[in-house]
């Protein structure tokens, strides 16, 4: 049993690694010729005329080809070439075009170099010359680099336009649903075809288009609020709060907050105008802002549900906010407030006339503390716990990673949902990590408190908690508490509940990762181990649906 012959990749004979290849294909959506079968099968006769094997495919499916970043195909590829774990010596490829569209043509000639220089030939199966290095070769290849990254920008650019033709038409080009408004297709004669897009979906045939509509009641009634009530109020903030505590969730059923509020008082589409090309990442740059003479506005495309009277007013009062203040004259404002009221907070200074409002205060002095430091004003609240969130959010992500390496070391497959924040795992129940801050009131025992964070009720399984300790910063120990369904926005608990309910705890994180992974590795095989239960027989004369149910 101790002499057995173990063959290693990195220790594979040269003349067998020589006989051997990998092939990469990718495919973008740019034409048919180029799909993943076509590239195989011209790579397999080119192998078969070379005497090759095939012994490894890396693959990128609708994937870009310019950047790597989002290629794990490529990137894999070249990970194993460095490591020197590549059992080949050949990397057969369609052509230079799939190998990449490199805006920069070094780039592409340094992956090249990377293979190369581990001793693994690239070669383009479909080009007509061979990669062998000489000076012909050099320059047809360095041509085709530019050719094809030439075709990306020349691709952008039609694109691009097209989109702006679609969009003075009265189409949207893209991008999601928003919160009032859904999104229809309709053919090329503006004739509706009954479908609605949800969410992640997309038109699919070339004669369709996308418009924008009025949605379900309940939300354009909302934004008819939101919008009457920034008249009144004129703090987003303050609507956020309303509306979270009234659980009206937004689109995508997270929480407001004031820069949601902000950008839908700001979206023309309510008041039916159409606007394209604000800002734009061509060719995978940086996403930025365009100049308003380059954009696209369609007027009167979209059947609003705001009064456009309305909609300026709103508008104003978000103009006159953009007043160019020193900091000492703005400085001075809060004084006078200060001085008339007795106090500062948010709603106060709103509501003062003649300063701007306290977003920015916070935008320009880094938070209101800090602005309030400045003039010598200690405040009302102990705000302590602002710096504090970034130690709990790093304390959060050291649990979480714990928790999935146990759970992915018991074999565990593990699905995060945006919504509620969990952790599904597959088979099993759920897993969401949270804070339990450390607050007291005179007279009392310490309490600890778990914030849901979400509309959303919490699925069957368990909250993970970091107790803190009296300073809110260091950790006190860990505590894992069973999902009862129903929890309420804040989950409180003393020492002696928690003794009384039986809420366990752990002194580090890795032990309570260790005791919860057992937990769900149990539970997912329970679920899978238990029949399924037994259907009812049949009486006679009862006849059958078509899915063989008896009809009742």
């Amino acid at each position: 049993m101790g002499n057995e012959l173990v063959v290693r990749k990195s220790s594979l004979p040269a003349a067998q690694r020589a006989c051997q290849a990998a092939q990469y294909v990718r495919m973008s959506t740019d034409r048919q010729q180029y799909s993943i079968q076509n590239q195989a099968a011209a790579i397999a006769a080119y192998a078969h005329a070379h005497n090759l094997i095939i012994v490894r495919t890396y693959r990128d499916e609708g994937e870009s080809g310019l950047r790597i970043k989002n290629r794990a195909g490529l990137s894999r590829l070249i990970e194993d070439v460095q490591a020197g774990t590549a059992d080949f010596g050949h990397i057969l490829v369609y052509d230079v075009s799939r190998w990449g569209r490199f805006q920069d043509m070094d780039e592409s000639a340094h992956y090249e170099f990377v293979c190369r220089q581990a001793g693994i030939k690239v070669a383009y199966c479909a080009e007509q010359f061979d990669n062998d290095g000489s000076m012909l070769s050099s320059i047809l290849k360095n041509l085709k680099r530019v050719m094809a990254a030439e075709y990306s920008r020349d691709l952008s650019t039609k694109v691009h336009a097209g989109a702006c033709r679609f969009a003075r038409m009265g189409f949207t080009p893209g991008g999601p649903s928003i919160y009032g408004l859904h999104r229809i297709l309709v053919d090329e004669n503006w004739k509706p075809k009954g479908v609605v897009l949800k969410r992640g979906e997309r038109k699919y045939l070339t004669t369709d288009h996308v418009r924008f509509v009025p949605g379900a009641d309940e939300e354009v009634a909302v934004v008819k609020w939101i919008f009457n009530e920034f008249l009144k109020v004129k703090s987003e903030l303050a609507i956020a709060r309303r509306l979270n505590k009234a659980r009206i969730p937004t689109g995508n059923g997270g929480l407001w907050d004031g820069t949601a509020i902000g950008r839908l008082i700001r979206d023309e589409r309510y008041i039916g105008n159409l606007l394209y090309n604000r800002s734009s990442h061509k060719l995978g740059t940086k996403l930025g802002p365009n100049p308003p003479d380059v954009w696209i506005r369609t007027e009167g495309c979209i059947e609003p549900i705001v009064d456009k009277d309305v909609f300026l007013k709103a508008r104003q009062i978000i103009l006159q906010r953009r007043i160019h203040w020193s900091n000492e004259q703005m400085l001075s404002g809060l004084r006078r407030t200060l001085a008339k009221k007795g106090r500062l907070g948010p709603r106060i200074i709103d509501a003062a006339p003649g300063i701007p409002s306290w977003s920015v205060y916070h935008r320009r002095f880094g938070g209101l503390r800090n602005a309030y430091k400045l003039i010598g004003y200690a405040g009302e609240r102990n705000c302590d716990y602002v710096d504090s969130r970034q130690t709990w959010e790093n304390l959060r992500a050291k649990l979480v990673s714990d928790i999935v390496a146990e759970i992915e070391k018991m074999g565990g497959r593990i699905q995060t949902s945006q919504i509620t924040g969990c952790m599904h795992v597959k088979g099993s129940a759920s897993v969401v990590v949270r804070v339990a801050r450390w607050y007291k009131k005179q007279g009392t025992c310490p309490i600890w408190s778990i914030q849901r964070q979400s509309l959303h009720p919490l699925p069957p399984g368990w909250i993970a908690a970091i107790r803190l300790a009296e300073d809110n910063k260091s950790v006190q120990d860990y505590v894992l508490l069973p999902i009862t369904g129903r929890e309420r926005q804040q989950t409180r608990f003393s020492e002696k509940v928690r003794v009384r309910r039986a809420i366990e705890r752990f002194d580090t994180a890795l032990a309570l990762a260790r005791s919860l992974s057992r937990r769900l590795t149990k539970s997912s095989r329970a679920s899978r181990a238990m029949p399924a239960p037994p259907s009812k027989p049949q009486k006679r004369g009862q006849p059958k649906t078509k899915s063989g149910r008896v009809r009742r």
